[in-house]
């Protein structure tokens, strides 16, 4: 007798986190090509990025293009003296999470991640970027007070999610830029490093995956969000720092998630080499075992990509993914 059962997406998911050879390629792409995916949250999480106008912390945000992206303009914590009077948002409002009721059912076979609060960006919006960059040498005692409430923000999350059935804690800080880190990796390593871990390590005793997005060059890090217990990173640049040389030094121990470089295949590259990309970043990044998704980005009128190249994307990726299917198949067939 015959026994081949596909996977359910939220199996192929976890079998890729867990390089223990999912049966096809996991991906998440927009809704006319299908998603493994199902994505909660807070009904207003205290990480929430308006276009415009004020968030819950007091930051004052304005976008002037055609990106999803705001940008703060005014800092409620430009100085240490504010501090008492800085808005702290409840994260235990019962009406941020009615919305997660019946969260799991609703996801049904789909791999379901909730969203957690980033613990860089976040001190950033409240202190702005050159403060909390002196605040490193000047005050790392005042910028770890605003590390524990966001840790404890972060793990009470963790908690209410942990009731819901969710499979994965999903959050983000951009720590890259362009051709080098923000900050020194020591300094990454003294302060931020430690909070990560506790993150990543309560989302794994609730028996969540940890997802973490991070943008621009951070290969200088990737190693200590390894060892420090990272599942999945969800980067959107990988030609910055090199295909090749991610794959050849983190693939196989970390899953990617990522999309076609969005800054430059994407946006200068003929779809036959957007075509050639996908294949390549299944070929580095991923292994037989698992360890990579395709994904899009969602945001592809900010970022300047065509139609006709996220089409040639999402296409490549699904044929990929039948592809490792038969392979699969033909592997796993049998009787007894």
């Amino acid at each position: 007798m015959c026994f081949n059962m596909a996977m359910t997406s939220r199996e192929i998911v976890k079998s890729t986190i867990r390089f223990n050879y999912p049966d096809r390629l996991a991906f998440d792409l927009p809704e006319v090509y299908g998603s493994d995916f199902m994505f909660c949250g807070m009904a207003y999480s205290p990480d929430a990025r308006p276009l415009k106008g004020t968030d819950e912390w007091g930051a004052a945000w304005n976008n002037i293009g055609d990106s999803f992206l705001g940008e703060v303009k005014k800092h409620p914590l430009e100085n240490w003296n504010d501090f008492e009077r800085l808005k702290i948002p409840d994260i235990n409002e019962p009406a941020r999470w009615e919305a997660l009721e019946g969260i799991r059912e609703k996801a049904g076979d789909k791999f379901l991640v909730g969203y957690g609060l980033s613990i860089y960006e976040r001190i950033h919006f409240l202190r702005g970027l050159e403060n909390t960059w002196m605040d490193i040498y000047d005050a790392p005692g005042k910028l770890c007070k605003l590390l524990d409430i966001l840790l404890e923000m972060n793990l009470t999350t963790i908690d209410k999610y942990s009731k819901y059935g969710v499979d994965a804690y999903f959050f983000g800080d951009d720590w890259g830029l362009q051709n080098t880190l923000m900050i020194s990796p020591s300094a990454f390593r003294e302060i931020w490093k430690p909070y990560y871990s506790k993150i990543f390590k309560a989302a794994h005793n609730a028996g969540m995956s940890t997802m973490l997005h991070s943008c621009g060059y951070i290969v200088d890090i990737v190693e200590d969000f390894i060892e420090i217990g990272l599942d999945v990173l969800q980067i959107d640049q990988q030609e910055n720092m090199g295909l090749e040389l991610i794959g050849d030094r983190f693939g196989g121990r970390i899953t990617f998630y990522s999309p076609v470089d969005i800054q430059k295949t994407m946006f200068y590259e003929t779809t036959e080499n957007i075509r050639l990309y996908c294949r390549n970043m299944c070929k580095y990044l991923g292994r037989k075992e698992g360890g990579f998704i395709a994904k899009w980005y969602g945001d592809p009128i900010g970022a300047g990509h065509s139609q006709e190249a996220l089409d040639a994307m999402c296409d490549e990726f699904l044929k990929i993914s039948k592809e490792k299917q038969r392979e699969y198949g033909r592997s796993h067939t049998g009787g007894f």
